[in-house]
């Protein structure tokens, strides 16, 4: 019997998902809120037609077998209702891929998955070295530019999958043998029902498990710590007090030491617990050693816009973490330094940004920008001197004025990026930041008292 399928959203998952479902004989039907040139010819590559949902969306999903949505498909999409309503079966690109793994011939490549707000990326990537450095061939995937579903065609050893919660929502049996669930904070919010369903979707990444399988749960933060009590899973806990934590300036597991944290390139408290909970997930499952996690983490250098020196102006460095771009993770930079100016502002998500003022003791003066000024201005005036700036260029020379001896100056927006950057993102505003700094250094320019 022919499985009919239908993938709505045709970016980069959502044709990796239909180009996997027609190698398995599904006859597909692509379909898609907007439609325009690039999309057209993406589905003629792939031999469909795409069109927008009818109006009757009861009837039109009750056609179907399956559904799978792109991750920007909300779960308060009409379509996705009316599928609940339908009973019909709602998959992500990783809950098919981790369906389609476990019926390869020769048995399921094993996967290590990690979820969180923020530091996932950086953590995948730590792990992928860390397999590296044991010889096993690896693939970060999901949520990144390579979907799980293309990665399942390539020859690897170990997937490392980073699952956001638009992933994990529409999963019903998707699990790794090792989970790594970094923290949870307010965040898309305008894709989740509320924080109850985004923390229920990044919950399945623990409830989801075996008892065969590995839990990895940073328990400085109260959410996660309750969500590993209640894993089904073997449970590593990382973090002050737990299986995997800092001693004396230390990385340690059960076994010792794993680490100085000073042989790092780079050891800030969230890059010493990133790093703790890539070593559990490899040293747990017995895919690397003690010695290859150590070669890892000491070469281990943290991807772009994420508190990257890029340059020095006056004496001043100035970090770019751009990708920062909810309070929370704003939060983790600021207090990686003892005295900054911030510049930080953009779109904001309707998050709440007055938790900023919490690292106030750590801010000597704040670059408002974007959208969201006036919101920057609130949660520190007067206490904090804060500047407004129209763009880049302008906040920069202003945050390097600003700053004296000793301080860094730091873009941690803690907002969205797609007021300045529509098109390129928060990649395309760190970039940016990145070249004004250097051009001012190349020039020799004295900002301050200019």
């Amino acid at each position: 019997m022919t499985i009919t399928s239908l993938v709505h959203g045709l970016g980069i998952a959502g044709a990796a998902t239909a180009r996997a479902m027609q190698r398995l004989g599904h006859r597909v039907v692509v379909t898609d809120d907007v439609i325009d040139d690039a999309k057209v010819a993406e589905a003629a590559r792939l031999g469909l037609e795409i069109e927008q949902p009818p109006t009757n969306l009861d009837q039109f999903v009750r056609s179907f077998d399956l559904i799978s949505p792109a991750p920007g498909v909300a779960e308060s999409h009409p379509l996705i209702r009316a599928a609940r309503s339908a009973d019909r079966r709602i998959a992500s690109e990783i809950e098919l891929a981790w369906m389609w793994e476990r019926e390869r011939t020769g048995g399921a490549r094993p996967m290590v998955a990690v979820t969180g707000t923020d530091g996932k990326t950086t953590t995948v990537s730590m792990v992928a070295a860390m397999l590296e450095s044991a010889g096993r061939r690896t693939v970060a995937c999901g949520n990144t530019d390579t979907p799980l579903l293309d990665a399942l065609e390539m020859d690897v050893d170990v997937y490392v999958v980073e699952c956001s919660s638009f992933r994990l929502a529409f999963t019903e049996e998707f699990h790794a043998e090792a989970a790594i669930w970094l923290n949870l904070a307010p965040d898309h919010l305008n894709w989740h029902d509320s924080m109850a369903t985004y923390e229920a979707a990044k919950a399945k990444i623990f409830h989801q498990q075996t008892p065969g399988d590995v839990s990895i749960g940073n328990i400085d933060d109260p959410i996660v710590r309750r969500h590993l009590a209640g894993s089904p899973g073997r449970k590593v806990s990382v973090g002050e007090g737990g299986d995997y934590r800092c001693i004396d300036g230390d990385l340690v597991c059960p076994a010792g030491v794993i680490i100085g944290a000073r042989e790092m390139r780079r050891s800030l408290p969230h890059d010493i617990s990133n790093g703790l909970a890539a070593a559990a997930s490899v040293l747990e499952t017995g895919l690397a050693t003690v010695d290859e996690v150590a070669g890892a983490l000491a070469a281990f250098e943290a991807p772009a816009h994420r508190i990257s020196l890029v340059g020095r102006v006056d004496g001043i460095e100035c970090f770019n973490d751009s990708k920062a771009t909810t309070p929370h993770a704003a939060l983790a930079a600021i207090r990686s330094f003892p005295s900054i100016v911030l510049i930080a502002g953009g779109r904001n998500k309707d998050l709440d940004l007055s938790v900023l003022a919490e690292a106030r003791d750590h801010i000597r003066g704040v670059i408002a920008i974007g959208e969201a000024a006036a919101e920057i201005e609130a949660v520190f005036a007067p206490g904090v001197p804060v500047r407004h700036a129209g763009s880049m260029e302008s906040a920069v020379r202003a945050a390097i004025e600003e700053a004296s001896n000793g301080d860094v100056v730091l873009l941690s927006p803690a907002c969205a990026s797609f007021d300045w950057y529509p098109a390129g993102g928060y990649a395309a505003r760190g970039e940016h930041f990145a070249r004004v700094v250097d051009d001012l250094a190349r020039a020799g320019v004295m900002v301050k008292g200019a």
